[in-house]
């Protein structure tokens, strides 16, 4: 249709990114120079690495003198020559806790590194550990001339199997197995610390440690809780050998100021350091592996709140709800479309080709299976309540009157599945080395059945007046007629039941029809949160079983839930099942001529009431509870 059919999509394309480029322009205008003079910071890369292979070489007490002495000598530069206003240590620098020594050799080296910050003048940040009755924790002191400790910021996001280990695996066996995985603990999230520097000024900063800088939330909240500065420290060591990984931190650290427009100060032990403007500019920086001192001026003031610290980490949200709009447009192009006409048919891939014997058996296993699913439904609803409160026996139950059945039933399909081609004017159907020839000149008729047993499918009138031995099931019989240029025969006496057929047969199914979604993907979303529930209420917590009785308990205990709950949708879809054909079959009678249009509603309503009905009375309940 030429340009007029590629306007549209193109400009929707456009609107995105032109609204985002029309909030850059507005967002990025020069700012008024800040009231108070820009903060002047020193950096701190030693580029000391590997401390433990230091340790085992020198000994504990020669390692740490060298740390110091190096970032002692490298700041006395800072303050002397480059007259700055604080200085900035990496992650973990100073290896033991600060404030809280653990020995004698701690607290004199302590209170070194006091006399040394007040001898300089002007505030220190640098990466320590701190320590409570829980626990240790990878930290930064703040540390002010004059006044000593002013606080401490725990590092909230810990790297799992190095700093720590997830509480469900945290066990003898499996620090036996990693003895290098460390036992810190997290902190609580963001927080401001006061950073006083010359003149009384306190210049409110978030600082962030290491892998804290890949959290944008954290960010995000500093930035609310009123902070003017970012300070970032990291520990890139294990980079040395690939100098990418480091740049893409960096890289990374910088989207921090820019989504809350907030500069910032990062130093590393030896990778990236740099002092990095508002818009994510790096203004000075390192290269990898070098020792280095980094100074930087940075305007320091309450910035104008962007959408990020306004409205949090919206744009991946954004993004993920307009794909799931555009996967969601044809699926609700169907349903308002309605129901396709009629086409030329091709021959199915596989048909199944049932003698009356076996349809027979085959029928009367389905129906003891769709059956007993209603009856068993019908006695966990309005029975004693045994069923729902013993899980073994509803199981046990479920499994013989409806799994066994069912298992048997396709068993036993599965024998009879026949593939269709059209030769030689001839309907040829083959199961390996047998094979079935039809002359299609013999076929005066396709004749669907009423009653969909085992499944719907169709009988072959033949001119001789006589109906072909074999049935032939298939989801579309009337695809099949027009496939074989035969007419199809329905009888006006049975014309509701002939309605309520071709509309199963000709309504194309939902993908969340299809039963992998249906019987084992809801029952496991389903079955996990109830599992929580049941674990925090019968064993104190989330990993409560697994704690007292082992992995095989607990992973035993969730397979009994999900495997409930597969049962539980079962009975459900079952029950809708009949409604669903009971409500055709009704329209047929009343409006035949509606009746597709009817199914295809009952369709959709049963499927939301299995994907949000389930869901929601969970939650009442769990609500209720």
């Amino acid at each position: 249709a030429g340009l007029r059919a590629v306007a549209a999509p193109l400009a929707l394309a456009a609107v995105g990114p032109l609204l985002l480029a029309g909030y850059g322009l507005v967002a990025l205008q020069p700012e008024p120079p800040a009231a108070d003079r820009p903060l002047r910071m020193g950096l701190v890369q030693s580029n000391l690495t590997d401390y433990e292979r230091l340790r085992r070489e020198r000994g504990a007490e020669a390692v740490v003198r060298e740390v110091l002495d190096i970032h002692f000598a490298m700041s006395f530069d800072a303050v002397e020559r480059q007259q700055v206003d604080a200085v900035l240590w990496s992650e973990t620098v100073y290896p033991t806790s600060f404030g809280q020594p653990k020995s004698q050799a701690g607290a004199e080296l302590d209170a070194e590194i006091g006399a040394t910050i007040d001898a300089a003048g002007v505030p220190f940040v640098f990466g320590t550990y701190d320590r409570d009755a829980d626990g240790e924790y990878n930290a930064a002191a703040f540390v002010s001339p004059g006044t000593g400790l002013l606080g401490m910021y725990r590092k909230t996001r810990l790297f799992p199997f190095t700093e720590y280990l997830p509480a469900w695996l945290d066990t003898p066996t499996v620090r036996r197995w990693l003895p290098g995985a460390g036992a810190w603990r997290p902190g609580s999230g963001a927080r401001v610390m006061p950073l006083r520097v010359s003149g009384g000024r306190d210049v409110p900063v978030l600082p962030l440690i290491c892998l804290d800088d890949t959290d944008p939330g954290l960010a995000i909240a500093g930035a609310r809780l009123g902070a003017q500065l970012i300070l970032t420290m990291s520990n890139d060591s294990w980079f040395s050998a690939h100098a990418q990984g480091a740049a893409l931190h960096q890289a990374v650290a910088a989207f921090r100021s820019i989504e809350t427009r907030l500069p910032q100060f990062r130093v590393t032990t030896n990778g990236y350091s740099a002092v990095i403007a508002a818009n994510g500019d790096v203004i000075a920086g390192t290269r990898m592996g070098e020792r280095t001192l980094v100074i930087g001026d940075l305007p320091v003031r309450d910035p104008a709140p962007t959408l990020m610290v306004r409205w949090g980490d919206w744009v991946g949200r954004a993004a993920a709800g307009l794909l799931v709009g555009l996967a969601l447009l044809p699926v609700l192009r169907r349903w308002v479309g309605g129901v396709p006409a009629d086409t030329p048919a091709a021959l199915p891939a596989q048909l199944l080709v049932l003698p009356r014997a076996a349809r027979g058996v085959a029928g009367l296993l389905r129906l003891l299976s769709r059956g007993g699913a209603l009856a068993i439904g019908a006695a966990a609803l309005w029975g004693d309540g045994a069923l729902q409160t013993n899980t073994l026996a509803l199981l046990r139950m479920f499994t013989a009157v409806c799994l066994i059945p069912e298992a048997a039933t396709w068993a036993l399909l599965r024998v009879c599945t026949a593939r269709p081609t059209l030769a030689d004017g001839r309907l040829v159907l083959t199961r390996g080395a047998r094979r079935l020839d039809i002359p299609l000149q013999d076929i005066a008729a396709v004749e669907p059945w009423r009653l969909p047993l085992p499944g719907p499918g169709a009988s072959l009138r033949m001119k001789s007046g006589k109906t072909w031995p074999h049935g032939l099931a298939l989801r579309d019989p009337w695809a099949l007629a027009r496939a074989l240029g035969a007419p199809v025969q329905e009888r006006p006496r049975q014309r509701a039941w002939w309605a309520q057929a071709r509309c199963r047969a000709e309504l194309p199914p939902s993908r969340l029809a299809r039963p992998a979604f249906k019987f084992m993907l809801l029952p496991l979303l389903l079955a996990m949160p109830a599992f929580q529930l049941h674990q925090k209420i019968a064993y104190g917590s989330a990993l409560g079983e697994f704690y007292s009785f082992g992995l095989g308990a607990y992973l035993t205990g969730f397979g009994l839930w999900w495997a409930a709950w597969i049962a539980g949708v079962v009975l459900c879809a079952a029950a809708l099942r009949a409604v669903i054909e009971l409500g055709t079959f009704t329209a047929a009678l009343v409006r035949p001529q509606q009746a597709m249009v009817s199914r295809a509603w009952l369709e959709r309503l049963g499927l939301a009431a299995l994907y949000l009905g389930l869901p929601a009375w969970l939650l009442l309940r769990a609500l209720a509870s």
